[in-house]
């Protein structure tokens, strides 16, 4: 039996992640090191004049969502500019290396998961927003993205899908109405841009980054915890650690 297409603000969002793992205690939305907690809770920054720009029909059929208006509510979902029922926003912590070396704490400098939703095949899938304002993983950035990147990750991520390559989805391009400061050419001449927020879809955004950030802080009891918590929800029948790494091997080989 088929499922009829509901717009976004009807769906009833949940965040089996906020509630199965340990959140930062902290309020403080600076830029900080977070310790002993897999997230921080955080709100998106409300933007000026979302608009959408632009849908993936394809993406948005498996969620079972309608297309939005030009301008309507699930825009201002899509935009960061409002909370739906069930959604508990938050900007996840991890580690990771850049330029070859370990960079310790890293986390969604400008990305921000809003929830988890159903799609029309019963997976759970979440719905992540980037380019949605600051988070105390931002280190000294604004958090914000810019179009002509946006662009480039919605068309992209589609790109990659259809050509049978993994990935995170992108659903939806918003124009923000606001204006972002970027050194395009990295050269010293700074210029305003317009800004844009890309929501990306993907059953999960858990990275090996999760685990590092753990391992180099010695948080052990945790990252046995978040282990655990990703074999019993996305690698469903395997529950030996040996068994599971060496599936992440052969997918990550593929």
């Amino acid at each position: 039996m088929s499922i009829a297409a509901r717009r976004l603000d009807e769906i009833e969002f949940d965040n089996l992640f906020v509630r199965s793992l340990p959140a930062d205690p902290s309020a403080d939305m600076r830029s900080r090191p977070v310790i002993d907690a897999s997230y921080t809770l955080t709100s998106p920054t409300p933007v000026a004049a979302p608009e959408l720009l632009a849908w993936s029909d394809v993406l948005g059929a498996q969620l079972g969502l309608h297309r939005p208006a030009r301008i309507d509510a699930a825009v201002e979902a899509l935009a960061g500019n409002r909370i739906l029922s069930g959604m508990q926003p938050y900007a996840a912590r991890y580690g990771g290396h850049q330029f070859g070396n370990w960079a310790g704490q890293l986390g969604d400098g400008r990305a921000i998961t809003l929830g988890e939703m159903i799609d029309t095949a019963g997976q759970r899938q979440e719905l992540q927003l980037k380019g949605a304002g600051p988070t105390p993983y931002s280190r000294r950035a604004d958090g914000r993205a810019v179009l002509r990147s946006s662009v480039r990750e919605f068309l992209c991520s589609e790109a990659m899908f259809h050509l049978g390559i993994p990935t995170t989805r992108a659903l939806s391009l918003v124009a923000t109405g606001d204006q972002v400061v970027r050194d395009m050419f990295y050269d010293g001449h700074p210029e305003y841009e317009p800004g844009a927020i890309v929501c990306r879809v993907a059953p999960s955004f858990v990275r090996f980054g999760h685990f590092e950030i753990l391992a180099s802080h010695e948080e052990l009891d945790l990252q046995r915890k978040l282990a655990e918590w990703v074999m019993t929800h996305h690698f469903p029948g395997i529950t030996s650690p040996a068994d599971w790494f060496a599936e992440i091997c052969r997918r990550t080989a593929v």
